[in-house]
């Protein structure tokens, strides 16, 4: 029996046991989330296309806080920038846990995630650039296809892919978190209109002091969310959109100890159950009587070609360019097409597709309402598409999972995921 070459990598090769417990905790957050997400999100449509439409948009426009400091927001405009900021805030801890602590401290591993997530940026967007081109429209929402939303991604793989192999899970996450990582840069560069300078500079003091008190242990939320606060005020006045205060405020946040573990146990369940949905319920509602002209709008079809073919080819192209040129090859226990699949999955945009098109065309515009519309059809499309494959490949894995544990020959042993590998393949 030859052994494997040692000397080259496996791509989606699993983890050390300590990090897969903590992403299959953080996993089950994300799925429930995703379930939250896509109820809002049924529900925000359904009100918004009923006799009572106008009292959606109502609730969406009412305006509630302090004008002397620029608070006087409305309500789907405190979703975005309020609530998303602590989003954000989660993604800047899981950032800075994946590149200190996580798989992608070892660039070996990281290789994967990062060119996957930037070619399933820049494909998508270059298939968005390219419906303009050809239909005369609006290159300023090139971005709107680029971003994965994790919560809906990992609620559909939880629902068709119950036999998947965890790797897939976990890769898809790291994948997310790049993605983020991407798309908060294409925001803060991008989709920052005028800049208040005083405000920025003014915004570094309270960033500080917090990033100081963490270090130094102190706890008391009597002391952190005040300058939490003062933070994310100063950026959303500075010009600059407020999630990247949640961005910078969780990078802030040390590693080293269990700090950052207790900040995220606290605040993803926030996260996902509440703020991500309450966006979805405040951004999805749109009315399908505008249905015809959004599918004729350039900006729509380009949304839905870079979610559903952009993604796809550039997840899958980029990881399939790492073992090409790495000579790298897949985990024994995996096929090129659970990568099809999970790359079809990554097509699966909302949260960050839907602010990007807000900051692209503002809110409640026309266009802003055929973003949607594209969003969410190509969000479906790519799901199902996912789901046929995965599912599939679901089955098959069933069935060799059944025919281990039928196996009574005792050459079947548990490995520490809890599943069980023939020792035939090692």
């Amino acid at each position: 029996m030859s052994l494997p070459n040692p000397q080259r990598p496996r791509l989606f090769s699993r983890g050390e046991w300590p990090e897969a417990r903590r992403v299959a905790a953080l996993l089950r957050h994300e799925t429930i989330g995703g379930a939250l997400l896509l109820t809002a999100a049924v529900i925000a449509i359904a009100w918004a296309n009923t006799p009572w439409r106008k009292t959606y948009s109502d609730l969406q426009h009412a305006h509630v806080g302090p004008s002397s400091i620029g608070l006087h927001l409305s309500l789907s405009h405190w979703a975005s920038d309020g609530l998303l900021a602590v989003f954000f805030f989660v993604v800047g801890l899981e950032l800075k846990h994946e590149f200190l602590r996580g798989d992608l401290r070892d660039r070996r591993k990281a290789v994967v995630p990062v060119v996957a997530a930037a070619s399933g940026v820049a494909v998508p967007a270059l298939f968005y650039a390219v419906v303009q081109a050809f239909g005369a429209g609006a290159l300023r929402g090139w971005a709107i296809p680029t971003a994965t939303d994790i919560a809906f991604a990992l609620a559909v793989l939880a629902v068709i892919g119950t036999h998947l192999p965890s790797a897939l899970r976990s890769f898809l996450l790291t994948l997310a978190v790049v993605d983020d990582l991407i798309a908060i840069t294409i925001i803060a560069f991008f989709y920052t209109g005028s800049l208040n300078l005083v405000a920025l500079l003014a915004a570094v003091v309270p960033l500080v002091a917090f990033a100081v008190l963490m270090r130094r242990g102190v706890r008391s939320p009597w002391v952190l969310v005040p300058l939490a606060l003062l933070t994310w005020v100063l950026v959303l006045n500075s010009g600059i959109h407020a999630t990247i205060a949640g961005v910078l405020l969780g990078l802030a946040v040390p590693v080293q100890d269990d700090r950052a573990h207790h900040l995220e146990h606290r605040m993803r369940p926030l996260s996902a159950g509440v703020c991500v949905p309450v966006f979805a319920f405040f951004s999805a509602g749109v009315a399908v009587t505008g249905f015809s002209d959004a599918v004729r709008d350039p900006v729509t079809l380009g949304i839905v070609a870079g979610l559903v073919l952009g993604k796809a080819v550039g997840v899958l192209g980029g990881t399939y360019a790492v073992a090409r040129f790495t000579r790298a090859r897949l985990d024994d226990d995996l096929a090129w097409w659970d990568v099809v699949g999970l790359s079809l999955l990554a097509g699966i945009g909302f949260t960050v597709s839907l602010l990007i098109g807000e900051l692209a065309f503002g809110d409640g515009s026309v266009r802003d309402q055929h973003v949607k519309i594209g969003v969410l059809l190509g969000s479906l499309v790519s799901a199902l598409l996912a789901a046929a494959v995965l599912r599939a490949r679901s089955r098959i894995y069933r069935a060799l999972h059944e025919r281990e544990i039928r196996d009574d020959d005792g050459d079947g042993v548990p490995d520490c995921y809890g599943t069980r590998v023939e020792e035939t393949r090692r």
